[in-house]
C-alpha cells in the first residue's frame, strides 16, 4: 500500500514547535489529513493551534509498513513524532 507523508510543524501553547509527520493512504484528501493532525494535537493538548497548509506540507510518497497499514485499518492515520512532541498536557 502506498502511503502519502506530510512533514508538519505547528507552534506549540508553550512557545515551542512540535514537528511530526501526517502518514496517511495515498489519495486521501487534504481536509481529512487536517482532521486527523487536529486530532493528534488535542490528545497531546494543543487544541486550536494552527493547522493549516502553511503548517502541514505534502512531502513524499513511500511504501506504507505493517504499523501504517494497521493504524491506517484502526484510525485512517499514522504519526511520526519527530521533535517537540513530548509536551506535558497544558
Amino acid at each position: 500500500m502506498q502511503a502519502a507523508v506530510f512533514d508538519t510543524y505547528v507552534p506549540t501553547r508553550q512557545g515551542g514547535t512540535m514537528h511530526f509527520d501526517i502518514v496517511v493512504p495515498q489519495g486521501t484528501s487534504f481536509e481529512l489529513v487536517s482532521a486527523y493532525g487536529k486530532t493528534y494535537l488535542m490528545g497531546k493538548g494543543q487544541s486550536g493551534q494552527p493547522l493549516s497548509s502553511n503548517e502541514c506540507r505534502f512531502c513524499h510518497i513511500e511504501n506504507a509498513n505493517t504499523e501504517m497499514e494497521l493504524a491506517f485499518e484502526a484510525q485512517g492515520y499514522f504519526i511520526i513524532e519527530m521533535e517537540g512532541c513530548e509536551l506535558p498536557m497544558v
